[in-house]
């Protein structure tokens, strides 16, 4: 290595390469993934124009996203930024056999949606799993180099009694094995210091003769310092984000390494104006999504001790204010390592992240250590994700499947294709094959998606604060935020979720007639009531009302969430601690139990029904 400029030395040129996070990690990382596609097309061909070895726009988050809250199809985003984006390489993240979920998928499916990615788009697939299993990436690497694309190999680099150097560098070598065309340092939740990052790079560089990619988050502060010791000791390719979208939990700013390393060896032949209108744009944008901004996006070094990435800060900070709990954030953050420890000492990495960050958070909301515990942890411990870096808790694992025998194979070996099944099951409400693949992902959320937009009724979450947090004084005198209107005999739930600027005299509120987003212009919250009545399509309701929660047998939530599927029937006979519904709660499934033995009475609920802890869900009689 050439440590100056001296023209009697041989210096080897070594232009460093650049991909830039903005449109997939930076707005994960600063902004709940609440970018919209519009604000991205708008400075796409700009972005273009930089000279990037890539830009990232997919990911699991970004998928989720897009159809859940922005009311988007990720496929068309896609679809549109190809269009625009001519030049520039096109990134995504796959969680290996994860795909883009929470959980193990089969390989027709990882197949399918690698195709079709490819299809529609992708260049280049930095592929991972979240317990650097690699059994769990052969058939992602494979497929990927089959139909084309760049297959880029990460390591998940975190900190534990069962992680070393030496040992990334072994997964690098099996990577290798497996045909990758790039190695990637993953360090999601910016633990990397500089030191450590020169001798994990240059140990990789002297064992594998392939390029090599490092990601980390200035969530600790010291990312720019492991980029250019990383750099020093080999790398060829580095993720930063636009300085207006960088820093803190997102990626370090690209302006300032592009400045770093003008006229040395390694420069990145970027030029800093061509960056400052794009800075500019996101600039402005930022503003627009004020309402995602996460108070726990800027630099804390305590994450050298949770290790909570942060794309997950962001997403666990907006949980919680959903739950009306942001105030317990550091409980939450003290409580993921002791989960962490109990689990085998997992990377926290979607979706293990998710995994570690809800059980934690249910751990302080409910008081009590593993009082709930949901199926996602339950599949992790049956071996269901792939085999743990360390030991785990027996007693917790027993605690959650009893003497069940954990799986040793290759997790997806025991799954049996499902696309075709799948593709039946939605029959004329799937478009194409990837409605298909956007309903083997996220089932519920695609399915809502897919009726909102047949009846042309595609409305994103409002980006104006919701309206009980905006003006929490004025709601009792003016009105509720949530009540029931009777129509014709038919009982409606209405729930206002937000309002926006005042135009001519009216305001919009956007209300939730059933669960359906309807947008309503009136004066005030006074005219609320009837104006709603006139929103409502005079059809039978399918609502039940739910009493409050009294008797012993009554069946509850522990926290809001949406009913994803219903196990027991009206006359079913139940044991205690028997799981008769499943609620999702901060994107987790969350088995509910029976709390006595006896028989369900009455079911208050359906699948896609929102849900509170004061509400009967089931009622359960003794016998």
């Amino acid at each position: 290595m050439t440590k100056n400029n001296n023209t009697n030395e041989t210096t080897k040129l070594k232009k460093i390469h650049i991909t830039d996070t903005v449109l997939r990690d930076a707005h994960q990382s600063l902004l709940a993934t609440r970018m919209r596609t519009d604000d991205m097309l708008d400075i796409a061909e700009h972005l273009d124009s930089v000279g990037y070895w890539s830009l990232e726009v997919w990911g699991g988050a970004t998928f989720d996203t897009c159809l859940r809250y922005l009311k988007e199809d990720p496929w068309e985003r896609l679809r549109k930024l190809k269009e625009v984006i001519k030049k520039t390489r096109l990134q995504m993240l796959l969680r290996g056999q994860n795909i883009i979920g929470y959980r193990h998928y089969p390989d027709d499916v990882l197949k399918k949606f690698i195709e079709r990615s490819v299809k529609n788009g992708i260049d280049v697939f930095r592929i991972f799993d979240a317990l650097n299993d690699m059994r769990n990436l052969e058939v992602s690497i494979k497929t990927v180099k089959e139909f084309g694309a760049i297959a880029e190999g990460a390591i998940c680099y975190t900190m534990s009694p069962f992680h070393s150097n030496d040992i990334f560098v072994k997964r690098a070598l099996r990577l290798k094995e497996l045909g990758v065309d790039v190695i990637c340092i993953k360090d999601m939740a910016g633990l990397l210091s500089p030191y450590t990052t020169y001798d994990l790079t240059t140990k990789i560089k002297e064992k594998v003769d392939l390029p090599l990619h490092i990601h980390s988050h200035d969530s600790s502060g010291m990312a720019l310092m492991s980029y250019l010791k990383a750099i020093e000791g080999g790398a060829d390719i580095i993720d930063t984000a636009v300085s207006s979208m960088a820093s803190g939990t997102s990626q370090p700013p690209t302006e300032s390494l592009v400045a770093a390393l003008k006229d040395t060896p390694y420069d990145t032949n970027i030029e800093l104006n061509s960056l400052s209108n794009v800075s500019d744009y996101f600039r402005d944008i930022r503003k627009k999504y004020k309402r995602f901004e996460s108070e726990h996006t800027g630099i804390n070094t305590k994450i050298l001790i949770h290790q909570v990435p942060g794309g997950m800060i962001s997403n666990l900070s907006t949980q919680l204010k959903d739950q009306n709990a942001l105030d317990r954030m550091e409980e939450v953050l003290d409580e993921v390592p002791k989960v962490r420890e109990d689990l085998g000492f997992p990377p926290l990495v979607t979706p293990t992240s998710q995994v570690v960050g809800t059980q934690a958070t249910l751990n302080v909301l409910t008081g009590e250590r593993y009082k709930i515990i949901p199926s996602e942890i339950r599949n992790y411990l049956k071996g269901l994700y792939g085999k743990p870096p360390g030991k785990i808790n027996e007693e917790i694992r027993k605690k959650a499947i009893g003497d069940e025998t954990p799986v040793t194979c290759r997790p997806a070996d025991l799954l049996e294709p499902e696309l075709d099944r799948l593709a039946r099951e939605l029959g004329g409400k799937a478009g194409n094959i990837e409605d298909v693949l956007s309903y083997a992902l996220f089932p519920n959320i695609a399915l809502e998606f897919f009726e909102e937009r047949s009846h042309g009724k595609l409305k994103p979450e409002p980006l104006e604060e919701p309206l009980e947090e905006t003006k929490p004084a004025l709601l009792p005198l003016l009105a509720p935020s949530e009540f029931n209107v009777t129509v014709h005999g038919e009982t409606y739930h209405v729930k206002v979720s937000g309002s926006g600027h005042k135009a001519d005299g009216k305001r919009p509120f956007f209300l939730k007639i059933d669960g359906r987003l309807e947008e309503v212009m009136i004066e005030s919250l006074t005219e609320i009531v009837p104006t709603v009545a006139g929103h409502i399509e005079e059809k039978p309701s399918t609502q039940s009302t739910k009493p409050k929660a009294q008797k012993e047998g009554d069946v509850t939530t522990p926290m809001p969430g949406r009913i994803t599927s219903i196990r027991v029937s009206v006359g079913d006979k139940v044991t205690e601690g028997d799981t008769v519904l499943t609620v999702e709660a901060m994107k987790m499934e969350n088995e509910v139990h029976t709390p006595i033995d006896g028989v369900v009475k009455n079911i208050y609920v359906k699948v896609g029904d929102s849900v509170n802890p004061d509400e009967t869900l089931l009622e359960i009689e003794k016998e």
